[in-house]
Order: C-alpha cells, then sequence, then structure tokens
C-alpha cells in the first residue's frame, strides 16, 4: 500500500508559477513509477506527466511540454510537478499516483492522492 499527500495547490494569475509535491509512505518509493494528472471540472483524468522509478526517464502530455517538469526526490520520498508559464486551461484537480509498473500515460496507476486544486486567472 502507498499513501500520496499533494500540496502546493492554489491560485496564481495566467504566466505565473506553482510547484507541486507530492510526499509518499507505506512503500519504498523508488520501487514505484509516479504521475501526476488532472481533472477539470466536466471532464475526464487527464496525463500530465511521469517519471521512473529511478527519475531517469520523464513523459509529458504535448500540452505542458515546455512549461512542466516532473522530478523526484527517493531520499525525501517526494515527487515534485513545476508549473511555469501557467494558462487558465491549466485550472484543475491536480493528483499524483504511483505504478508498481513502469511509468504510463494511462490513468492505471495502483494508487492515487487526493487532490489539490491549482486555479489560474486570467
Amino acid at each position: 500500500q502507498v499513501e500520496l499527500v499533494e500540496s502546493g495547490g492554489g491560485l496564481v494569475q495566467a504566466g505565473g508559477s506553482l510547484r507541486l509535491s507530492c510526499a509518499a509512505s507505506g512503500r519504498t518509493f523508488s520501487s514505484v513509477a509516479m504521475g501526476w494528472f488532472r481533472q477539470a471540472p466536466g471532464k475526464g483524468r487527464e496525463f500530465v506527466a511521469a517519471i521512473s522509478q529511478s527519475g531517469s526517464s520523464t513523459y509529458y502530455a504535448n500540452s505542458v511540454k515546455g512549461r512542466f517538469t516532473i522530478s523526484r526526490d527517493n531520499a525525501k520520498n517526494t515527487v515534485y510537478l513545476q508549473m511555469n508559464s501557467l494558462k487558465p486551461e491549466d485550472t484543475a484537480v491536480y493528483y499524483c499516483a504511483a505504478s508498481d509498473g513502469a511509468a504510463m500515460r494511462e490513468p492505471l496507476y495502483d494508487y492515487w492522492g487526493q487532490g489539490t486544486q491549482v486555479t489560474v486567472s486570467s
């Protein structure tokens, strides 16, 4: 079992930055791949970024590539999502997720956090 707790969400103006954190507990953190997803009101859960167990491989949705950066600190059991040049369309609840297998773009992860709200004003 892996427990995930997101933090760092909030209200920011367009063009601004936020850094989301997701703290994991319950398992050896370096054994799980991690992903970030988001869900806007009335829409399905959308892939944002993912990172492999070692951090050597990262994956991004086209909509965030070049603006967002996923990273992890296995010593701190934490994965991060640095979000720059934020746009109003980035407004959503952001979820982190952990996978016992490979990092992936599909929302088939084994464990999910409760989410943190990110609101970008125009």
